[in-house]
């Protein structure tokens, strides 16, 4: 199956971020009782949590992002993580169970991210966060590009210009829907996850924003 652009390159983070991202949102394909759960990763443990899941027989999706960074004086782009120690596996509850258990006596390095909005279940925890199949595509389409400008934003950060949703129809963003918001002095299109995070595009111009009535 294709790839996003940039994920040859995230061997310099993550070997095995390669298998994890296919960042086109065609490749994901709607399954009966699938959902999309988010796995959090404990005692930092990300490249074992990555051999995990790549080898677990799912669709999967870390979201990568390119930092700037100065080293001795010259630019480098560095692709990381978007979302530190998160991962996105798109499965039944029963085979995420399965990718979270314990095996012998390693302690679990993985843990289901729980929706601390819904009531608790018979084991006394709050059920796993799940996340709707067309509000991951979209935010899929928001986070696979090559730009360092997307970034993870509070939304006190947010300037809304109406609140209404609008899709973007050119550019690299094309096809993501959001709200517009002015953040960092720049005009953005804002995905939000509920329960999770909201993430901005990069400066999207105006005729580039269609609104959705």
């Amino acid at each position: 199956r294709s790839r996003s652009p940039h994920v040859g390159l995230t061997s310099n983070v993550l070997p095995e971020a390669q298998s994890l991202q296919t960042g086109v949102s065609s490749d994901y394909i709607q399954e009966a009782n699938h959902e999309w759960f988010v796995l959090r990763v404990t005692y930092n443990r990300t490249q074992k949590a990555c051999d995990i899941i790549s080898t677990a027989n799912v669709q999967s999706y870390m979201p990568m992002h390119y930092v700037v960074k100065k080293e001795i004086g010259k630019k480098k782009r560095i692709l990381q993580p978007l979302l530190p120690n998160l991962f996105f596996v798109y499965t039944t509850r029963e085979a995420a169970n399965a990718i979270i258990k314990k095996k012998g006596d390693e302690p679990s390095i993985l843990k289901f991210y729980l929706d601390k909005t819904k009531p608790l279940e018979e084991n006394g925890k709050h059920p796993p966060l799940t996340i709707p199949f067309a509000a991951m595509i979209n935010f899929v389409k928001a986070t696979s590009t090559d730009s360092e400008h997307v970034r993870i934003v509070a939304p006190e950060q947010c300037h809304y210009k109406s609140g209404d949703l609008v899709r973007v129809i050119g550019g690299e963003f094309e096809g993501v829907t959001g709200k517009v918001a002015r953040i960092a002095g720049q005009q953005r299109v804002v995905v939000e996850i509920t329960g999770l995070c909201m993430v901005a595009t990069a400066y999207i111009p105006t005729n580039l924003i269609k609104e959705l009535k």
